[in-house]
């Protein structure tokens, strides 16, 4: 069938609008029509060839719309359920039999390799292939054929036109908190970057009962919706020491802190804002080969716990 689709052909150019042809849904495939797609900054990482995939590509990952059509193999939705979209799995290896999905063994090729585990493509325009499938998905379109693991069957009285960041940004930050850190009712927690994940991660902490929730971004605006969130504090560090004034206002620092960002320099700021035996998680995305310092000293010292978090550890 013939689709419209926001194409990716060159690094850094702008997404061209295109006619595509989608092909028949396969056995464990779901055919959505896609109402809503959130923009994630790892769209514009893999347009910036920071993260490498094959171009030409159909990006988006945070897909939400309704079915128009199920392969055989596939009982968990029907025709005509609104669903939001996820990032896909195999499902078979030991990350996914223990509910770790997001670290799958396979998460590499099903969410980045442009095609099915088969080769093929859903996507093409004239005789040429265009990559597709990316996160499962590929929802920067009318339609998509999406990996039967990527569909989660939403009510339909909500409006799908909120629910496409549920299947990447929202999950991200909230599922980084709650599965990952776990913060005590009580505890303080300092969250670096106040886009949809770091708000996702702030509504999370006031869910998970923080007391303190401390939100650092450059920018004013975002700092003023933090604080409408519920921030108890929010820091401006382009103009301020994010990490003196966190000490100040907890004590001997945090106990938790999430980094957004992938900057090498607030990655340092997120462990130096912890609390002895604190614990820190890492989920921005950064260009394969940063780096970032520590100070072994003040890490032997202070025995953080620093990880890293893929789509919030969760279950979609």
């Amino acid at each position: 069938m013939k689709i419209t689709a926001a194409v990716a052909r060159s690094v850094h150019a702008p997404l061209e609008f295109e006619t595509l042809e989608l092909d028949d849904v396969r056995d464990d495939e779901v055919r959505v029509r896609l109402v809503a797609a959130g923009v994630c900054h790892t769209d514009a990482l893999v347009r910036n060839g920071v993260l490498p995939t094959s171009l030409p590509v159909v990006l988006g990952h945070e897909g939400a719309g309704i079915v128009e059509a199920i392969g055989e193999g596939v009982t968990a939705v029907a025709v005509g359920d609104h669903v939001v979209l996820g990032f896909n799995s195999c499902g078979a290896c030991p990350q996914c039999e223990s509910g770790h999905p997001a670290y799958c063994a396979d998460f590499p090729r099903l969410n980045f390799g442009g095609q099915r585990v088969d080769g093929t493509t859903s996507l093409r325009t004239d005789s040429h292939p265009v990559a597709s499938h990316f996160f499962g998905q590929s929802s920067f379109a009318t339609h998509a054929n999406v990996a039967a693991r990527s569909v989660v069957k939403v009510p339909s009285t909500v409006s799908l036109e909120l629910l496409g960041p549920l299947g990447c940004g929202i999950t991200t930050g909230a599922g980084t908190v709650l599965n990952v850190l776990r913060p005590e009712s009580g505890s303080s927690i300092v969250i670096f970057g106040t886009g949809a994940v770091g708000n996702a991660a702030l509504l999370a902490a006031i869910v998970a009962g923080c007391s303190t929730i401390i939100m650092v971004d450059v920018v004013e605006k975002r700092l003023e919706l933090a604080r409408h969130l519920g921030a108890t504090h929010v820091i401006n560090g382009l103009h301020e020491d994010a990490v003196g004034i966190v000490r100040e206002i907890t004590g001997p620092g945090a106990h938790y802190a999430i980094d957004t960002t992938g900057n090498a320099e607030v990655f340092r700021q997120m462990i130096d804002a912890l609390a002895p035996q604190g614990s820190a998680a890492l989920v921005g995305a950064a260009a394969p080969g940063t780096e970032a310092s520590i100070d072994i000293g003040a890490f032997l010292v202070n025995s953080p716990t620093v990880t890293a978090v893929i789509e919030g550890d969760a279950i979609p």
